[in-house]
Parts: C-alpha cells; sequence; structure tokens
C-alpha cells in the first residue's frame, strides 16, 4: 500500500495526511490515484462522522508535481488523466455529507488550492501562503481551483490571484474568507482536531447534511435545491438525535416562557 497519502479511522474520526514532505506534497501520478481511493473509501463507511485533512512536512501542497511529469515524458494526454483521476477524489469528497477540516501550514500553490478547498472549514498556520503560479509556469487552473476558489473568495479575488503572481499570507487570505482560522503553529493540529471533534460530538447526521446541501446547491437550480432542502429537513426530523434535540429545546422553551 502506497505511504503517499496515509490514512486512519479512529471512532469516527478519518485521518488523511499528505506525505511527500519531500516533493512539498506535490501530487504525483500515483498520489492521485492513492487520494481519490481514500475518497471513495471515505464515502462508502458510514462510521465516519468527521475527516481532518493535513500534511507532513513543512508545507501543505505545492499542487501537481511537474517535475515528476515532466521527467517521466507524461504528455498532455497523460496529465489530462491524471487530473481526472485528482477530480473524482475532489468531487467525492466536497459531496459527501461528511464534513472536513483542513489544517495547514506553509506553502500552498497550483492545485494545492483546490486540493485545500475541497475542505469545509479551513485552519492555517500563521506562518502559511497561499499563491497560484500556475501563469509561471505557462499552465491553466485544474484540481477545482477554477471553481472553488471564486466561490471562497468571489471571481475579481480570484483573477488576482490567477492572473498576478501574487502571494498572499495566512492573514490576508482569512481577511479574504480563504481559510477561516489563524493559529500559531505550534497550536494547528490540535486546534483542527477540536473542530472535527465538535463535529463529533454534536449532531453529527446535521452537521454533515448542511454540508452537503451548501456543497451541492451551487450547482442545481433553486428549485431543486428547495426539494433537496425539505426532503433532507423531514429525514432529519425523525432520527432518534433529531427528536431528542428538539425535545429538549421545546421543554427549555416552555420553561422561559412560564
Amino acid at each position: 500500500m502506497s505511504d503517499s497519502i496515509l490514512f486512519s479511522v479512529d471512532a469516527g474520526l478519518a485521518r488523511v495526511t499528505f506525505n511527500r514532505p519531500a516533493s512539498l506534497n506535490a501530487m504525483d501520478f500515483e498520489m492521485g490515484e492513492r487520494w481519490r481511493d481514500i475518497a471513495r473509501a471515505v464515502a462508502v463507511d458510514p462510521g465516519i462522522g468527521a475527516v481532518i485533512l493535513d500534511a507532513a512536512g513543512p508545507a501543505f501542497c505545492a499542487g501537481g508535481d511537474v517535475v515528476a511529469m515532466s521527467t517521466s515524458g507524461a504528455d498532455g494526454a497523460a496529465v489530462t488523466e491524471a487530473a481526472g483521476v485528482i477530480h473524482e477524489g475532489i468531487r467525492i469528497f466536497s459531496e459527501i455529507p461528511v464534513p472536513i477540516v483542513a489544517a495547514v501550514q506553509g506553502a500552498v500553490a497550483g492545485g494545492g488550492l483546490g486540493l485545500m478547498l475541497a475542505a469545509d472549514y479551513i485552519v492555517a498556520a500563521d506562518g502559511a501562503k497561499f499563491v497560484s503560479k500556475y501563469a509561471n509556469i505557462g499552465l491553466t487552473p485544474d484540481l477545482g481551483v477554477s471553481t472553488l476558489l471564486p466561490a471562497a473568495i468571489g471571481q475579481r479575488r480570484a483573477l488576482q490571484l490567477l492572473l498576478q503572481d501574487r502571494t498572499l499570507d495566512a492573514h490576508e487570505a482569512q481577511a479574504w474568507g480563504l481559510v477561516a482560522e489563524v493559529v500559531p503553529a505550534a497550536d494547528l493540529a490540535a486546534r483542527a482536531e477540536a473542530v472535527a471533534r465538535s463535529w463529533l460530538g454534536g449532531a453529527t447526521a446535521a452537521f454533515g447534511q448542511a454540508k452537503r446541501l451548501v456543497r451541492t446547491g451551487a450547482g442545481r437550480s433553486f428549485p431543486e435545491n428547495l426539494d433537496d432542502e425539505a426532503a433532507t429537513i423531514g429525514a432529519a426530523f425523525d432520527t432518534p438525535d433529531a427528536r431528542a434535540r428538539v425535545g429538549a429545546f421545546a421543554a427549555a422553551s416552555a420553561k422561559t416562557q412560564r
């Protein structure tokens, strides 16, 4: 089994760790297949209630491993095929009813932005840096960047990153809405785990369905989204967890009205 991405599940919490630190966790062909296979595994495991996405070494992800692609003699068709494999993993992680928190340190470049944005909540170390760099090497956005980046920060700001050689520091990224929190590097792992465990300790299924509704809504019509919302809240209302929580809320409300 490949160790380019580490994967484990413990008591409902899955951990996915990019593990090519010597290459700044840039994705080569084999790592892309591993990413897709892990996404498939998470999608079919009903016991997983939250995911932590993190990375070993000094950087989160430098995007696609263009050095490996160049030296291996890969052509455009091979690159298109490899991107499609990684894209399947991103699509799965974006659509499954399981919330994902990313712990991000160091450089996030190119396609690494798309991989990071497959997560629903992003905690960045205070030394993190965010940059596109596609145009610097004559390439175009991939790994969901052309869709996920403007969805996160708006079209104009996305174009600033893609059309200029601009780097955002962690606090600029937070101000732009690219990341949710900035913490000292020493606190990064603990904070990401705290976020994930808050989902597991709360209304886990409701968190997951809220994530799914928001993530899939942009690709459908408003009436379709309304129908999905109606069906989802109805199904949620019949779960034992929701009935207990609604009952407790109703009882507390009745007390305050006396």
